[in-house]
């Protein structure tokens, strides 16, 4: 019985160590790459509306793409601290203009040609804003629009400050759609807490076992015992 108390207790341990390993790595892992934040305005709309949840992976501002939904901070433009959604329209080298009138079918061209642009409110890439804009969007910098044309507060508002773009350092994340990496660690940590929870039944077990076998132990005979 002592043999199989031992055992108990080498496999809570082992149990146990595993289940942290997992729990506080896939913990520490998504805390690093990815985080989450909650839609608050309607410029992203019909994207992403007031509400909705979004998770975003961490990544360097030059990483992103044309096309990319992030979210970055802005403090000096908006004057807080939380982080703002837009859509990458153009990076560094790329030059973003618009508009010939106030239509509602004046296109957006980056590098000379018209932007395909399927994810903009009402087809409405103009978005009735009073300002043209013709931007060559400087090395190391980013210029960024929100879907809802008409109710978005993005570079457009802010042409005289580097042509509108922001720093590649103002972004957070890219926002993902593919939730499949944050599932498989979400997996793990429920998982390790799992194994944490089974090494310490484990333990109690091999406990338990230990004092039921030094309770069957018989005293020895009195013969045996020495004065």
């Amino acid at each position: 019985m002592s043999g199989k108390g031992r055992g108990l207790g080498i496999a809570a341990v082992v149990v146990g160590l595993v289940g942290l390993l997992l729990g506080l790595g896939g913990l520490g892992y998504a805390r690093h790459a990815f985080g989450g934040s909650v839609v608050s305005s309607e410029s992203m709309t019909p994207t992403y509306g007031p509400g909705d949840r979004v998770v975003y992976e961490r990544i360097d501002g030059s990483e992103v793409r044309r096309g990319e939904v992030v979210v970055f901070s802005a403090p000096d433009r908006y004057g807080f601290d939380g982080l703002v959604m837009g859509r990458v329209i153009g990076v560094g080298g790329d030059r973003v203009a618009c508009c010939t009138g106030t239509q509602a079918d004046a296109p957006v061209t980056v590098n000379g040609k018209r932007l395909e642009e399927p994810y903009v409110k009402g087809g409405d890439a103009h978005g009735g804003y009073p300002a043209s804009y013709d931007v060559q969007v400087p090395e190391g910098r980013l210029f960024l629009m929100g879907d809802h044309r008409a109710n978005s507060r993005d570079s457009r508002a802010f042409l005289d400050d580097h042509g509108g773009t922001l720093p590649e350092s103002a972004i957070r994340g890219r926002v993902i759609d593919d939730y499949t990496v944050p599932a498989l660690l979400g997996t793990a940590m429920v998982l390790g807490v799992v194994l944490v929870l089974v090494g310490i039944g484990l333990g109690i077990a091999a406990v338990v076992v230990r004092r039921r076998a030094r309770a069957m132990i018989p005293p020895p005979p009195p013969w045996a015992v020495q004065v």
